[in-house]
């Protein structure tokens, strides 16, 4: 066993000392250990119940026959970081997380991992410390939030931020925001919607990484704690039979994990996400082929944001292999593919039903013929932009504005609480990428002001920051290169005509080659926002969103 390294031979008799120390008998010693990574905190309302759901974890770890052994991870939480300098931090958390849990599995050899992770960062960082340690390992999250109720409304968490917008319109008034503040997150667990928390997770488990279930099942459910035993019992199978992250995140694993995220509409973030993880697992992996799949992968599930429906509903309607399911029938997913179930992806749909056929569409009722995510490419992105289509009213598929150019975000949060963007305009936010951010922050507040002061269906919103898995409308984030590195977007200037046509994937700047040439050659690097401590270090090495915003 791996843990022998600290455990066996008398040299090793100090070691079993410390591990004495703890309360640990010998029998616990010679067991195998796994190590158990739980990203519990006070601060994340997805983390507050993770106590609860380790103990269920270990409960299924004695039950195999280990011995669990857990450690802490740290985690930001993207809605309380949102709109000031803690959201530089939140990007940047994840290659932190990765770090740390290599770290101490390596330190302390453990035989196999359990990862117990929710939100935005942690587990995709998580994901990736699994595909980078390769041994035996499985995810299981704290699951998605309830809505909330306001006057007989569902509400979320996106629905407080689109209030700021609709008092400043006049349609709403601060005692109501009030009201719908205290009534938009009424239980523990990942904020209610496919945003980029709930997206990851279910991933997780269309790549096959966490049991079915994982994705979905409600953090309040007795379910998420007989799912997390269970994921404890299986880790044993894993160790029994040798079977370690890089045998199920292959190639066609990360396919059919980006064919769901185009049926449920996922966060664009998952554009960030998916290439760092498939990174880890020594995967080259092309942006394109979010485009490529995009074009084949019905849009079957209408989710909050972007629709009515929460994972609550998704999970009762059947889950993400009851969406395997479905992409499966229109040939989209590999079921050779292995799972940490210890079976094919075939065997685990095989008796999957969709439930209720207007949450799970099949391919010939699909809410949108084409997939959720869509990348523009154009002068004004020519590595690539992100854009959630699914989210995009109809009006604005295609749109040509006149560019309203902002160096931060507060400066554009400012000028539309205002009233200083007009209809047609293209908000520009740039100098926020992962360099220049530096960390690349989150645009919530702006598009749910762009939203709640009725300009959703008006007003295109572009940057090379990124955008909450909340965000609707005609949002594009993650252009590539970012203005800090001399993209194009830095020689935007205001009034400049951006011509925007998501159907044909472009995005450009409806000014010269020559003309460009010339402000390229007068454009002079911003100095560095922050120098010092983390993310100064994470701002000289970071790489481009369009290769996922990973450390180099």
């Amino acid at each position: 066993m791996r843990s022998d390294q600290m455990k066996k031979g008398i040299e090793r008799a100090p070691h079993r000392s410390l591990f004495k120390a703890m309360g640990y008998t010998d029998e616990e010693i010679q067991r195998p250990l796994i190590g158990i990574a739980n990203s519990f905190n006070e601060i994340i309302p997805g983390h507050i119940h993770l106590k609860q759901i380790v103990e269920a974890v270990k409960a299924g770890v004695r039950i195999g026959g280990g011995t669990p052994v857990e450690f802490g991870a740290i985690g930001v939480c993207d809605g309380i970081a949102m709109n000031h300098l803690g959201m530089r931090y939140s990007l940047a958390s994840r290659e932190l997380i990765a770090d740390s849990v290599e770290l101490m599995a390596m330190a302390h050899p453990f035989d196999a991992m359990v990862m117990v992770s929710s939100c935005d960062k942690i587990s995709p960082g998580m994901m990736m410390a699994m595909l980078r340690l390769n041994i035996p390992a499985i995810i299981v999250t704290g699951g998605p939030m309830l809505t909330g109720n306001w006057r007989g409304k569902r509400v979320n968490l996106i629905s407080v931020f689109e209030g700021i917008g609709s008092v400043k319109r006049g349609t709403m008034t601060e005692g109501e925001l009030c009201e719908v503040e205290s009534e938009a997150c009424p239980t523990c667990g990942s904020c209610a919607g496919m945003f980029t928390a709930n997206s990851m997770n279910c991933l997780s488990e269309a790549i096959g990484l966490s049991l079915p279930g994982n994705g979905t099942i409600p953090a309040t459910s007795s379910k998420r704690m007989r799912l997390a035993k269970e994921t404890g019992m299986q880790i044993m199978k894993l160790l029994e039979n040798d079977i370690k992250p890089r045998d199920i995140a292959t190639m066609d694993a990360f396919r059919n994990a980006i064919a769901v995220d185009m049926a449920l509409g996922c966060s664009t973030n998952t554009a960030l996400h998916i290439p760092a993880i498939a990174k880890e697992a020594g995967i080259e992996f092309d942006i394109n082929l979010f485009n490529e799949i995009s074009m084949k992968a019905p849009h079957l599930c209408s989710m909050i944001p972007g629709g009515n429906h929460s994972l609550d509903d998704l999970d009762t309607a059947g889950g993400i292999q009851s969406v395997m399911y479905q992409l499966n029938k229109i040939g989209l997913i590999n079921g050779e593919a292995i799972t940490v179930t210890g079976r094919k992806v075939s065997e685990n749909i095989q008796h999957a039903v969709a439930r209720d056929a207007d949450i799970i569409r099949s391919a010939a009722t699909a809410y949108h013929k084409e997939g959720g995510i869509a990348i523009l490419f154009g002068n004004l992105a020519p590595n690539g932009s992100v854009v959630k289509q699914s989210a995009v009213a109809p009006e604005m598929l295609k749109h040509k504005g006149p560019a309203r150019v902002y160096e931060s975000e507060d400066d554009a949060y400012k000028a539309i609480l205002a009233w200083d963007i007009k209809k047609g305009d293209v908000v520009v936010i740039r100098y926020e990428g992962p360099k220049g951010g530096p960390g690349m922050p989150e645009m919530l507040s702006p598009t749910s002001a762009i939203v709640g002061m009725g300009l959703g269906k008006d007003v295109a919103l572009i940057t090379d920051g990124r955008f909450s898995g909340g965000t609707q409308g005609a949002a594009i984030g993650h252009i590539s290169p970012e203005a800090a590195e001399g993209g194009t977007i830095a020689l935007v200037q205001e009034g400049d005509m951006i011509e925007i046509d998501i159907p044909a994937r472009k995005l450009n700047l409806d000014v010269s080659d020559e003309e460009l040439n010339k402000r390229k050659s007068n454009w002079m690097p911003k100095e560095q926002k922050i120098k010092t401590g983390y993310l100064g270090r994470y701002a000289r090495m970071v790489s481009s969103g369009a290769k996922g915003a990973v450390v180099e």
